[in-house]
Protein backbone atom coordinates (compact mmCIF):
# COMPACT_ATOMS: atom_id res chain seq x y z
CA UNK A 1 0.00 0.00 0.00
CA UNK A 2 1.65 3.43 -0.92
CA UNK A 3 2.10 5.60 1.63
CA UNK A 4 -0.32 8.84 2.69
CA UNK A 5 1.08 11.96 1.86
CA UNK A 6 0.37 15.29 2.74
CA UNK A 7 -0.97 16.14 -0.98
CA UNK A 8 -3.71 13.10 0.07
CA UNK A 9 -4.57 14.91 2.84
CA UNK A 10 -5.15 18.30 1.14
CA UNK A 11 -7.51 16.30 -1.56
CA UNK A 12 -9.38 14.56 1.06
CA UNK A 13 -9.74 17.73 3.58
CA UNK A 14 -10.46 19.83 0.31
CA UNK A 15 -7.78 22.91 1.82
CA UNK A 16 -4.76 23.38 -0.30
CA UNK A 17 -1.44 21.57 0.03
CA UNK A 18 -0.01 24.98 1.49
CA UNK A 19 -2.49 25.14 4.22
CA UNK A 20 -1.90 21.53 5.43
CA UNK A 21 1.64 21.82 5.45
CA UNK A 22 1.53 24.64 7.72
CA UNK A 23 -0.78 22.94 9.98
CA UNK A 24 0.52 19.33 9.93
CA UNK A 25 3.85 20.81 10.06
CA UNK A 26 2.82 23.71 13.05
CA UNK A 27 4.54 26.44 11.25
CA UNK A 28 5.26 29.84 13.51
CA UNK A 29 3.40 32.86 12.63
CA UNK A 30 0.67 31.87 9.93
CA UNK A 31 -2.80 32.15 11.18
CA UNK A 32 -4.67 29.54 10.74
CA UNK A 33 -8.73 28.90 12.27
CA UNK A 34 -8.79 26.26 14.61
CA UNK A 35 -11.67 24.56 12.72
CA UNK A 36 -9.79 24.24 9.82
CA UNK A 37 -6.45 23.50 12.02
CA UNK A 38 -8.98 20.19 13.40
CA UNK A 39 -10.64 19.45 10.43
CA UNK A 40 -6.49 18.92 9.13
CA UNK A 41 -5.75 16.56 11.89
CA UNK A 42 -8.61 14.47 11.78
CA UNK A 43 -8.33 14.19 8.29
CA UNK A 44 -4.67 12.79 8.36
CA UNK A 45 -5.19 10.87 11.63
CA UNK A 46 -8.71 9.25 9.32
CA UNK A 47 -6.03 8.53 6.48
CA UNK A 48 -3.39 6.96 8.32
CA UNK A 49 -0.57 9.72 7.48
CA UNK A 50 2.96 9.61 9.11
CA UNK A 51 5.41 12.65 7.97
CA UNK A 52 8.27 11.60 5.91
CA UNK A 53 11.38 11.22 7.65
CA UNK A 54 13.23 12.43 4.66
CA UNK A 55 11.23 15.44 4.65
CA UNK A 56 11.43 16.46 8.39
CA UNK A 57 15.13 16.22 8.13
CA UNK A 58 14.92 18.80 5.56
CA UNK A 59 12.64 20.86 7.51
CA UNK A 60 15.07 21.00 10.67
CA UNK A 61 18.37 19.53 9.41
CA UNK A 62 19.06 16.77 11.66
CA UNK A 63 17.00 13.61 11.88
CA UNK A 64 15.90 11.86 15.03
CA UNK A 65 18.24 8.70 13.81
CA UNK A 66 21.09 7.45 15.70
CA UNK A 67 23.74 5.76 13.33
CA UNK A 68 25.55 2.94 15.48
CA UNK A 69 28.21 1.44 13.53
CA UNK A 70 29.29 -2.25 14.26
CA UNK A 71 32.66 -3.28 12.89
CA UNK A 72 32.60 -7.04 11.50
CA UNK A 73 31.58 -8.90 14.76
CA UNK A 74 29.70 -11.93 15.57
CA UNK A 75 26.48 -10.55 17.05
CA UNK A 76 25.92 -12.18 20.28
CA UNK A 77 24.21 -11.75 23.65
CA UNK A 78 26.62 -9.15 25.08
CA UNK A 79 25.69 -6.88 21.96
CA UNK A 80 22.26 -7.88 21.87
CA UNK A 81 21.82 -6.42 25.34
CA UNK A 82 24.07 -3.52 24.59
CA UNK A 83 21.71 -2.85 21.63
CA UNK A 84 18.74 -3.49 23.49
CA UNK A 85 19.44 -1.43 26.35
CA UNK A 86 20.49 1.69 24.24
CA UNK A 87 17.90 1.48 22.20
CA UNK A 88 15.30 1.89 25.06
CA UNK A 89 17.27 4.51 26.34
CA UNK A 90 17.14 6.95 23.60
CA UNK A 91 13.65 5.85 22.20
CA UNK A 92 12.58 7.66 25.92
CA UNK A 93 14.01 10.70 24.25
CA UNK A 94 12.19 10.48 20.40
CA UNK A 95 15.32 8.91 19.07
CA UNK A 96 15.66 5.89 17.31
CA UNK A 97 18.88 3.83 16.43
CA UNK A 98 19.88 2.26 13.38
CA UNK A 99 22.35 -0.30 13.36
CA UNK A 100 24.96 -0.74 10.62
CA UNK A 101 27.27 -3.89 10.78
CA UNK A 102 30.29 -3.09 8.51
CA UNK A 103 30.34 -6.32 6.70
CA UNK A 104 29.87 -4.60 2.89
CA UNK A 105 33.16 -3.27 2.54
CA UNK A 106 30.25 0.27 1.78
CA UNK A 107 32.27 3.61 2.13
CA UNK A 108 30.89 4.91 5.72
CA UNK A 109 30.16 8.51 3.99
CA UNK A 110 27.68 7.32 1.80
CA UNK A 111 25.76 5.86 4.21
CA UNK A 112 25.74 8.40 7.16
CA UNK A 113 24.98 10.95 4.17
CA UNK A 114 22.11 9.05 3.01
CA UNK A 115 20.29 9.13 6.39
CA UNK A 116 21.33 12.32 7.81
CA UNK A 117 21.76 11.33 11.73
CA UNK A 118 22.06 13.07 14.53
CA UNK A 119 24.90 11.30 16.21
CA UNK A 120 26.82 8.37 14.94
CA UNK A 121 28.10 5.43 17.47
CA UNK A 122 30.94 3.44 16.74
CA UNK A 123 31.14 0.26 18.53
CA UNK A 124 35.09 0.02 17.32
CA UNK A 125 37.52 3.02 16.46
CA UNK A 126 36.76 4.94 12.88
CA UNK A 127 39.23 5.62 10.21
CA UNK A 128 40.28 9.03 10.74
CA UNK A 129 39.17 10.20 7.77
CA UNK A 130 35.33 8.68 8.61
CA UNK A 131 35.77 10.88 11.67
CA UNK A 132 37.28 13.89 10.51
CA UNK A 133 34.49 14.35 7.91
CA UNK A 134 31.56 13.56 10.12
CA UNK A 135 32.52 15.96 12.25
CA UNK A 136 32.86 18.55 9.38
CA UNK A 137 29.25 18.58 8.17
CA UNK A 138 28.64 18.52 11.97
CA UNK A 139 27.70 15.13 13.46
CA UNK A 140 28.89 14.23 16.68
CA UNK A 141 30.65 11.28 16.98
CA UNK A 142 30.74 8.64 19.99
CA UNK A 143 31.57 5.42 20.50
CA UNK A 144 33.60 2.67 22.17
CA UNK A 145 37.27 1.73 22.18
CA UNK A 146 39.47 -1.61 23.10
CA UNK A 147 42.22 -0.71 25.24
CA UNK A 148 42.74 2.92 24.55
CA UNK A 149 43.12 5.74 26.35
CA UNK A 150 39.82 7.49 28.00
CA UNK A 151 38.76 10.03 25.81
CA UNK A 152 36.00 12.39 26.79
CA UNK A 153 33.97 10.82 23.72
CA UNK A 154 34.92 7.30 23.92
CA UNK A 155 33.78 4.51 26.75
CA UNK A 156 37.19 2.77 27.28
CA UNK A 157 36.60 -1.18 27.67
CA UNK A 158 40.07 -2.56 29.16
CA UNK A 159 40.08 -5.78 27.23
CA UNK A 160 43.28 -6.74 28.77
CA UNK A 161 42.33 -6.00 32.36
CA UNK A 162 39.49 -8.72 31.61
CA UNK A 163 42.20 -11.06 30.83
CA UNK A 164 44.25 -10.25 34.03
CA UNK A 165 41.18 -10.67 36.51
CA UNK A 166 40.94 -14.44 35.09
CA UNK A 167 44.33 -15.37 35.71
CA UNK A 168 43.90 -13.62 39.88
CA UNK A 169 40.57 -15.06 40.08
CA UNK A 170 42.48 -18.85 39.34
CA UNK A 171 45.55 -18.26 41.10
CA UNK A 172 43.52 -17.38 44.21
CA UNK A 173 42.03 -20.94 43.75
CA UNK A 174 45.27 -22.50 44.08
CA UNK A 175 45.76 -22.90 40.00
CA UNK A 176 49.36 -22.29 38.87
CA UNK A 177 49.30 -23.86 35.10
CA UNK A 178 46.44 -22.53 33.43
CA UNK A 179 45.10 -22.81 29.69
CA UNK A 180 43.36 -20.17 27.40
CA UNK A 181 40.54 -21.19 25.28
CA UNK A 182 40.16 -18.78 22.25
CA UNK A 183 37.42 -18.73 20.19
CA UNK A 184 37.62 -20.59 16.70
CA UNK A 185 36.03 -17.36 15.08
CA UNK A 186 38.74 -14.29 13.35
CA UNK A 187 36.06 -11.79 13.38
CA UNK A 188 36.77 -11.87 17.36
CA UNK A 189 40.24 -11.39 16.85
CA UNK A 190 40.35 -7.44 18.28
CA UNK A 191 38.67 -8.62 21.83
CA UNK A 192 40.52 -12.19 21.93
CA UNK A 193 44.04 -11.01 21.36
CA UNK A 194 43.39 -8.66 24.11
CA UNK A 195 42.19 -10.92 26.45
CA UNK A 196 45.21 -13.42 25.77
CA UNK A 197 47.56 -10.23 25.99
CA UNK A 198 46.10 -9.98 29.55
CA UNK A 199 46.36 -13.74 30.66
CA UNK A 200 49.73 -14.07 29.37
CA UNK A 201 50.59 -10.79 31.63
CA UNK A 202 49.26 -11.82 34.51
CA UNK A 203 51.29 -15.00 34.06
CA UNK A 204 54.32 -13.16 33.84
CA UNK A 205 54.30 -11.04 36.77
CA UNK A 206 52.81 -13.99 38.93
CA UNK A 207 55.83 -16.20 37.76
CA UNK A 208 53.70 -18.55 36.03
CA UNK A 209 54.20 -20.58 33.28
CA UNK A 210 53.08 -19.02 29.84
CA UNK A 211 49.29 -20.08 29.40
CA UNK A 212 48.80 -23.15 26.84
CA UNK A 213 46.40 -21.48 24.19
CA UNK A 214 43.82 -23.81 22.04
CA UNK A 215 40.81 -22.61 19.67
CA UNK A 216 38.09 -24.07 20.75
CA UNK A 217 35.05 -23.80 18.29
CA UNK A 218 31.52 -24.17 20.32
CA UNK A 219 31.54 -28.05 20.09
CA UNK A 220 32.46 -31.07 21.94
CA UNK A 221 34.66 -32.44 19.98
CA UNK A 222 36.51 -29.43 19.47
CA UNK A 223 36.67 -28.55 23.23
CA UNK A 224 37.92 -32.28 24.03
CA UNK A 225 40.76 -32.13 21.53
CA UNK A 226 41.62 -28.99 23.34
CA UNK A 227 41.10 -30.71 27.09
CA UNK A 228 43.25 -33.57 25.49
CA UNK A 229 46.31 -30.78 24.44
CA UNK A 230 46.28 -29.58 28.00
CA UNK A 231 45.66 -32.03 29.66
CA UNK A 232 48.74 -34.36 28.44
CA UNK A 233 52.00 -32.40 29.36
CA UNK A 234 54.18 -33.56 32.38
CA UNK A 235 52.39 -30.25 34.24
CA UNK A 236 48.93 -31.24 33.24
CA UNK A 237 46.89 -28.00 32.82
CA UNK A 238 44.15 -27.33 35.63
CA UNK A 239 42.62 -24.32 35.26
CA UNK A 240 41.03 -22.93 31.79
CA UNK A 241 40.55 -19.04 31.48
CA UNK A 242 38.26 -19.14 28.20
CA UNK A 243 37.55 -16.18 26.01
CA UNK A 244 33.42 -16.15 26.56
CA UNK A 245 31.20 -17.27 28.25
CA UNK A 246 29.89 -19.15 25.53
CA UNK A 247 33.48 -20.81 24.76
CA UNK A 248 33.60 -22.20 28.46
CA UNK A 249 30.66 -24.21 28.59
CA UNK A 250 31.82 -25.90 25.49
CA UNK A 251 34.98 -26.56 27.63
CA UNK A 252 32.66 -27.69 30.02
CA UNK A 253 31.73 -30.24 27.64
CA UNK A 254 34.89 -31.16 26.62
CA UNK A 255 36.03 -31.59 30.27
CA UNK A 256 33.24 -33.90 31.26
CA UNK A 257 33.62 -35.89 27.89
CA UNK A 258 37.40 -36.79 29.35
CA UNK A 259 35.50 -38.17 32.76
CA UNK A 260 37.45 -35.04 34.51
CA UNK A 261 35.44 -33.51 37.85
CA UNK A 262 35.18 -29.68 37.52
CA UNK A 263 36.58 -27.93 39.29
CA UNK A 264 38.26 -30.53 41.02
CA UNK A 265 40.41 -31.71 37.87
CA UNK A 266 40.30 -28.46 35.68
CA UNK A 267 38.33 -25.45 36.65
CA UNK A 268 36.85 -22.95 34.27
CA UNK A 269 35.88 -19.17 33.77
CA UNK A 270 33.83 -17.58 31.27
CA UNK A 271 33.81 -13.47 30.73
CA UNK A 272 29.80 -11.72 30.22
CA UNK A 273 27.79 -13.36 32.79
CA UNK A 274 25.49 -14.82 29.96
CA UNK A 275 22.08 -16.04 31.54
CA UNK A 276 23.06 -19.47 30.35
CA UNK A 277 26.51 -19.14 32.81
CA UNK A 278 23.96 -19.45 35.89
CA UNK A 279 22.55 -22.68 34.75
CA UNK A 280 25.07 -24.59 33.56
CA UNK A 281 26.40 -27.40 35.30
CA UNK A 282 28.37 -26.52 37.26
CA UNK A 283 27.43 -23.14 37.57
CA UNK A 284 30.27 -21.11 35.72
CA UNK A 285 32.16 -18.73 37.03
CA UNK A 286 32.20 -15.71 34.85
CA UNK A 287 34.04 -12.00 34.60
CA UNK A 288 30.40 -9.58 34.60
CA UNK A 289 30.93 -6.30 32.32
CA UNK A 290 28.64 -3.36 32.61
CA UNK A 291 27.10 -3.50 29.58
CA UNK A 292 24.29 -1.45 31.06
CA UNK A 293 26.31 1.05 32.26
CA UNK A 294 28.11 1.31 28.72
CA UNK A 295 24.93 1.76 27.07
CA UNK A 296 23.74 4.12 29.63
CA UNK A 297 26.99 6.10 28.81
CA UNK A 298 26.76 6.22 25.02
CA UNK A 299 23.18 7.00 25.49
CA UNK A 300 24.30 10.19 27.84
CA UNK A 301 26.98 11.06 24.96
CA UNK A 302 24.22 10.61 22.37
CA UNK A 303 22.50 13.84 24.43
CA UNK A 304 24.73 15.36 25.59
CA UNK A 305 25.44 16.28 22.35
CA UNK A 306 22.54 17.05 20.72
CA UNK A 307 22.37 19.55 23.55
CA UNK A 308 25.88 21.30 22.50
CA UNK A 309 27.54 20.42 25.60
CA UNK A 310 31.19 19.72 26.39
CA UNK A 311 30.84 17.83 29.57
CA UNK A 312 31.07 14.22 29.28
CA UNK A 313 29.34 12.03 31.22
CA UNK A 314 29.95 10.31 34.04
CA UNK A 315 31.22 6.79 34.14
CA UNK A 316 30.62 3.91 35.84
CA UNK A 317 34.01 3.05 38.36
CA UNK A 318 32.43 -0.89 38.52
CA UNK A 319 33.70 -1.63 34.85
CA UNK A 320 33.87 -5.59 35.46
CA UNK A 321 34.09 -7.83 38.45
CA UNK A 322 33.98 -11.77 38.86
CA UNK A 323 31.31 -13.15 39.77
CA UNK A 324 32.13 -16.68 41.44
CA UNK A 325 30.08 -20.12 41.20
CA UNK A 326 30.69 -23.89 41.21
CA UNK A 327 32.90 -24.07 38.17
CA UNK A 328 36.21 -22.48 39.98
Amino acid sequence: MPRVTSADVARESGFSRTTVSYVLNATPGVVITETTRQRVLETAERLGYTPSAAARTLRSGRSDLVLLVLPDWTVGPVIDALIDHLTAALAEHGLSVLVHVNRSGRPLAALWRAVTPCVVLGLGPFAEADARAMKQAGIPVAGTALDEDPHPEIFAVPQASIGALQVAHLVERGHRVLAYAAPSDDRLAAFADRRLAGVRAQCAELGLPAPLVERVSLDVESASAAVAAWRSGDDPVTAVAAYNDEVALAVLAGVRAHGLAIPADVAVIGVDDIPAARVAAPALTTVWQAIDAQADYLAATVLAALDGSSEPPARTADVFHVVARAST
